[in-house]
């Protein structure tokens, strides 16, 4: 596998990084990026699902001239479940390590209701692995990365694999399995049911719930839709068998309680299932996740679980303030 030297730590660094998670209305699709990093081969607006438009499209980045199979990383965008775009996927960064990268669409909340969302995501993966030999992918080895609405569906799939009542029908290859083997969560909402009761008096949507991304996720309020609410739960479905989580959330974040990560990462400790959580001082809703050790450990996380032959990203020392 790849060492990142000096000289290529600051481009994966680059890549890596990104401070703006999809908070904006989505951008059409770009049938290739402006920019890639070297040797890094790019297939894009991928159908894996029978939804019109961008909605069931993906995007996959591999090295070039790759020989075998590698683990992959799925990228989950965030936008409140109602915007945002696959564009501009900060897994490309990994490639160089040894990886497989994807980026998917999925249905926003004014398209279709939960559990839209996590069917599709569901059905993207299935599509990732019934189509493994063609994109050098191991199936064995798939880990998810995803913020803030991204963060909330990475979670759920990373513990309702098996799950019937959420899997779906979408794309189909349900001879292909929709369980994952590591996920990285940046500040995703959990259980939304107990949301605004958590949130402080500065969260934008405290004062009128019936405006938030939450009720339109569920097509109304949460209480009249307790059913899916559960459904859309992570810990409704954490088990021994769910794959091992690396959680980041800012102790700043005015827009995801920290607490939702929090009850999360408690239910899968006392599930026994691997999990840290690290709460990143000063660090609000996205801003403060740029920072070189945030994501070494986060490359650290992937590696340990996918890829553990690849060396150990060095970072360089820190100038003296």
């Amino acid at each position: 596998m790849l060492h990142i030297g000096a000289s290529r730590l600051t481009v994966f660094l680059a890549t890596l990084a990104f401070l703006a998670v999809g908070y904006a209305e989505p951008s059409p699709p770009a049938t290739r990026p402006k920019s890639l990093p070297a040797n890094v081969r790019f297939e894009g607006d991928l159908r894996y699902g029978d939804a019109t438009g961008v909605s069931n499209l993906l995007d996959i980045y591999l090295p070039e001239n790759v020989e075998g199979v590698l683990p992959l990383i799925v990228w989950v965008h965030g936008g409140g479940w109602e915007a945002g775009d696959k564009a501009g996927c900060p897994a490309v960064g990994m490639v160089g390590r040894g990886y497989v990268a994807a980026s998917i669409n999925y249905r926003f909340s004014q398209e279709a209701i939960f559990p839209a969302q996590i069917e599709d995501c569901k059905g993207a993966i299935r599509w990732l692995r019934a189509h493994a030999k063609e994109y050098h992918i191991d199936p064995d080895k798939i880990g998810l990365f995803g913020a803030s609405a991204g963060g909330h569906l990475v979670a759920l799939l990373g513990t309702s694999g098996g799950a019937k009542d959420i899997e779906g029908t979408v794309g189909g290859n349900l001879d292909q399995s929709s369980r994952v083997q590591a996920v990285c969560d940046w500040f995703g909402p959990t259980d939304m049911s107990q949301f605004f009761q958590e949130a402080g008096e500065e969260n934008v949507f405290k004062a009128a719930p019936e405006k938030s991304p939450i009720d339109k996720l569920f097509g109304g309020p949460v209480e009249d839709h307790k059913e899916l609410v559960a459904q859309a739960n992570p810990i409704t479905y954490v088990s021994k068998d769910s794959a091992p989580f690396l959680i980041l959330h800012g102790d700043k974040d005015k827009l995801v309680p920290l607490a939702q990560s929090q009850i999360l990462a408690d239910a899968l400790k006392k599930a026994g299932v691997e999990c840290q959580l690290d709460v990143l001082e000063g660090a609000g809703h996205g801003n403060g996740f740029g920072k070189p050790e945030v994501l070494k450990a986060v490359a650290d996380f992937f590696d340990k679980h996918l890829n553990p032959s690849a060396l150990p990203i060095i970072l360089p020392p820190k100038k003296p303030d």
